[in-house]
């Protein structure tokens, strides 16, 4: 029972892993000109450099991109 339950938890992390290799892909070609105005006219060294940080973090890129946010939001806290 428990080697199943490490299968899936192994298949889970392969799934996301794929996922966010497909991801990290298309973001690194087309999104992150439209999420970070900095990175227009960035080169292919910076685009390597991000691709494993948008494989990990993928379901927080995608939410990002799809809402069409330009800039990362303004922090309100108190130590600002």
């Amino acid at each position: 029972m428990y080697e199943r339950i490490a299968i899936l938890l192994v298949d889970a992390f392969y799934l996301y892993a794929a996922l966010g290799a497909v991801f990290a892909l298309a973001f690194v070609t087309v999104g992150v000109k439209r999420i970070d105005s900095q990175a227009n006219g960035s080169g292919t060294a910076f685009r390597l450099l991000i691709f494993p940080g948008a494989v990990a973090f993928w379901p927080l890129l995608l939410r990002r991109w799809i809402a069409g946010k330009s800039e990362p939001p303004e922090e309100r806290n108190p130590h600002r």
